[in-house]
């Protein structure tokens, strides 16, 4: 992905407090593998409340900023709600439109929400297992951030990175 910067500064100036130096190097370290040709595996890891959330959301607005789409899966539905509660007041003050999907949205919103993936007018698609659904299909995915990876199976986690090409 190329890194034109244009949502990241403005996901930058709505945060409600300044980065840290390890965040701001966590950041710029993830940004540098975005750029290169071959995909990006990258384990962060740190205390909770370290800031690992918000450097992730620094990697979906990247991918939004050049036009793709990103998918953020969570291990749990109070998780998947709680990263939209969270990261959405960022995204929509930096222009990112996003969505979030688990197994209790509603047949209707689900079905709007799908039509909108695969349309490509979601850039991120915040969810659970709901992701791994052969009907979420993504127009432009390249990237794709497993929060808690270790509560998913090589088998999940292969079934999520082949709806885009090479995320």
């Amino acid at each position: 992905l190329p890194f034109p910067n244009q949502d990241l500064a403005a996901l930058t100036g709505s945060l409600p407090f300044q980065l840290t130096q390890a965040q701001r190097r966590a950041i710029d370290e993830a940004a540098a593998d975005l750029c290169k040709p071959t995909p990006m595996s990258r384990l962060l890891q740190g205390d909770v409340g370290s800031g690992k959330t918000v450097v992730a959301a620094f990697a979906l607005a990247a991918a939004a900023d050049t036009g793709a789409q990103a998918l953020l899966m969570a291990p749990t539905e109070v998780l998947a709600r709680q990263h939209g509660k969270s990261l959405g007041p960022l995204f929509d003050a930096a222009g990112i439109s996003w969505a979030v999907l688990t197994g209790s949205t509603p047949s209707a919103e689900r079905e709007a929400v799908l039509a909108r993936v695969a349309e490509g007018s979601v850039d991120v698609l915040i969810g659970t297992h709901a992701l791994l659904e052969d009907d979420v299909a993504p127009r432009r995915l390249s990237l794709v951030v497993i929060d808690e990876q270790q509560r998913f199976g090589v088998e999940q986690r292969a079934k999520l990175l082949a709806k885009g090409d090479a995320p």
